[in-house]
């Protein structure tokens, strides 16, 4: 019986969790603020605690999910809606590079090195101080970054080339299997795909472990090990 209990939390605590983050909404984990992080560790220590607590009903381990995500939901909206309290809730994004000038003590503050610096910096393909014009350390512990001028990547527009429609690669093979939706989608059928996979000297599709068509409209293969 204790057993059974015990599943009984766990299928509680499983289906409270997933309806939590159904109604909170999506949130990559890079967006994740510091009181995200604590917020996720709490409710896992409650689910945990409940489980294995005798004392502790299924129904109290379902009210305080409901009370955490009442909670979770009125903290969201005070900070969503009232922009006082956005700066006290949530902190404020800091400036630690100003017109490529870095502010060392907005740096110390942040309980950040140099070494920590460069490598969120070498994380957007910028190895040196000298090409950053602004870097932000966002809330969520991310590193916003504007390169200087003279660093910029050329684009279409300072060419003065014009602009091209923006088109998603699509998955046509995947594990050997054809992904006929992508294909009809992209409105072409499977001979096109076995003459392109002949073109590349591919006779059979099992071989392949994953396709793609580019936006070019040209098939690359990877092919299994």
């Amino acid at each position: 019986m204790e057993y059974l209990q015990i599943l009984a939390k766990l299928a509680a605590g499983f289906l409270g969790l997933w309806a939590m983050t159904r109604i909170l909404g999506k949130k990559e984990i890079s967006a994740l603020t510091p009181f995200d992080f604590v917020s996720a560790v709490i409710l896992g220590d409650l689910v945990g605690s409940t489980i294995y607590e005798e004392s502790l009903t299924i129904l109290q381990l379902l009210v305080a999910l409901a009370g955490w995500t009442i909670l979770s939901i009125c903290f969201d909206k005070l900070t969503q809606y009232v922009k006082a309290f956005r700066k006290p809730l949530e902190g404020k994004p800091d400036l630690l590079i100003c017109d490529g000038k870095i502010d060392v003590q907005e740096l110390y503050r942040n309980n950040l090195d140099f070494d920590q610096l460069r490598t969120m910096l070498r994380s957007k393909d910028i190895f040196s101080l000298s090409e950053v014009a602004f870097a932000v350390y966002e809330t969520n512990g991310t590193l916003s970054v504007m390169r200087k001028s003279s660093y910029e990547t050329v684009s279409r527009r300072d060419l003065g080339l014009p602009d091209e429609p923006a088109v998603l690669p699509r998955g046509v093979i995947e594990n050997g299997k054809r992904c006929r939706k992508e294909l009809e989608e992209a409105g072409l059928g499977e001979e096109w795909l076995l003459e392109e996979l002949e073109k590349q000297g591919i006779t059979d599709i099992k071989a392949i472990a994953y396709a793609e068509l580019t936006p070019d409209g040209e098939l690359h293969i990877i092919r299994r090990m």
